[in-house]
């Protein structure tokens, strides 16, 4: 499972020219589902992407996590982060984990997210989204739960 995580101090998705899902300051999650992936893979990314440290205490640096500064999260599906573009000009997406198998646990994700007594709000699996963060920093960390890098 990859994701691409944003702190943002606003976001929202747009599908349609309807707005889907909107936070205030928190984290964008970028997801993507990759075919060899399961619970295992939510519950590392859940939990580091919660207890990650990456917003301001009073002194500036980096030391909180979301729940300690009461962030948001907004959670869109992208399996584009498992295009591989090394090979040729098209990318590749055979990595990626077929449609019902990503709807599956892009779910459970956002699950375990909201078991943990987050607010979560969501894109919509599959459609075309227009999706609008500003990022504060910016801040931007990317994440494999296979620690792949």
């Amino acid at each position: 499972m990859r994701s691409v995580i944003q702190r943002v101090k606003v976001a929202r998705v747009i599908v349609e020219g309807r707005r889907v899902g909107e936070i205030g300051p928190g984290l964008v999650v970028l997801l993507g589902v990759g075919r060899e992936d399961n619970e295992k893979d939510i519950a590392y990314l859940v939990e580091k992407i919660i207890n990650l440290r990456i917003f301001d205490d009073k002194d500036g640096r980096m030391n909180l996590s979301l729940p300690e500064v009461g962030g948001e999260i907004l959670v869109v599906s992208q399996f584009t982060l498992y295009g591989d573009c090394r090979k040729g000009r098209r990318p590749s997406f055979d990595e990626a984990a077929s449609i019902g198998r990503a709807l599956e646990l892009y779910n459970k994700f956002i699950e375990s997210l909201r078991e943990k007594g987050l607010k979560v709000e969501t894109g919509e699996f599959q459609a075309r989204m227009l999706v609008e963060i500003h990022n504060d920093g910016p801040v931007t960390f990317v994440l494999d739960s296979k620690k792949q890098f």
